[in-house]
């Protein structure tokens, strides 16, 4: 029986909005006003095989940004529950867990931590990632002061250097000067062929094509399809020209 990597079921997550609210209205005479609730992910349930690489897709809004985050532990699902079985998930995408007043190097070893792997583990890896970083002495500054660009170089560096059991990807070879985009996705070739298990989150079908093993669609927080690459792409395509 095919060992599993991951298992979502009947994950829920809501965010609560709170973009109407103010001082002045919570403290109206009409009493305290409740945020409005939005649910983000709505009762998904999947598993997926270790080894394996599964894309997502669905258009812009519908939870896959919030369900790799999840899966990555930064949120807690309101119902329902993950497990990937010990093994450790890393979130690829800009600056996630990063504090702007430490400086790069700081915040190699804060991610290393936070991913679960030793001080010596990352320190030994130290100087492989500011080397891919490309940041050179920037790495010794606070990343506060880094542009979008620097920050998307060493948060892409940390993932993909750290060896984590499962990767997480969200759209983060769409950012970065040419030359970074370049190096990054033959390098995510590199990771995706060497048997880790990843979930990827792409509008770029090509992409998804090329790797992925089976591809999960979900539309307006819900389940919609999960199968074949090619077969869910197709019916996704069909979806968008609606």
């Amino acid at each position: 029986m095919p060992e599993l990597a991951l298992e979502v079921s009947h994950v829920s997550i809501d965010y609560k909005d709170l973009s109407h609210m103010s001082l002045h209205k919570s403290l109206a005479k009409d009493g305290v006003r409740k945020a409005s609730v939005f649910r983000a992910v709505s009762d998904l349930s999947f598993t997926l095989e270790k080894g394996k690489i599964l894309g997502i897709v669905g258009r812009n809004g519908s939870g896959k940004t919030t369900l790799l985050r999840s899966v990555a532990g930064i949120f807690q699902p309101d119902e329902g529950y993950i497990d990937t079985f010990g093994n450790r998930a890393a979130l690829m995408a800009i600056g996630i867990g990063f504090n702007g007043n430490n400086t790069g190097r700081e915040n190699i070893i804060r991610s290393g931590m936070l991913l679960g792997c030793d001080l010596k583990y990352v320190k030994d890896r130290m100087d492989a990632i500011i080397e891919f970083s490309e940041l050179g002495d920037f790495i010794e500054r606070p990343v506060r002061t880094y542009s979008s660009g620097m920050y998307s170089k060493l948060s892409f560096a940390v993932t993909a250097i750290l060896d984590t059991d499962i990767m997480l990807v969200d759209e983060v070879l769409a950012v970065g000067d040419e030359h970074f985009r370049q190096k990054s996705y033959k390098k995510m070739e590199e990771l995706m062929m060497s048997g880790r298990t990843v979930l990827i989150v792409s509008h770029a079908t090509g992409t998804l094509e090329k790797f992925c093993d089976q591809v999960l669609w979900i539309n307006d927080s819900k389940f919609m399809m999960l199968g074949d690459t090619s077969t869910v792409l197709k019916e996704y395509n069909k979806s968008m020209q609606l």
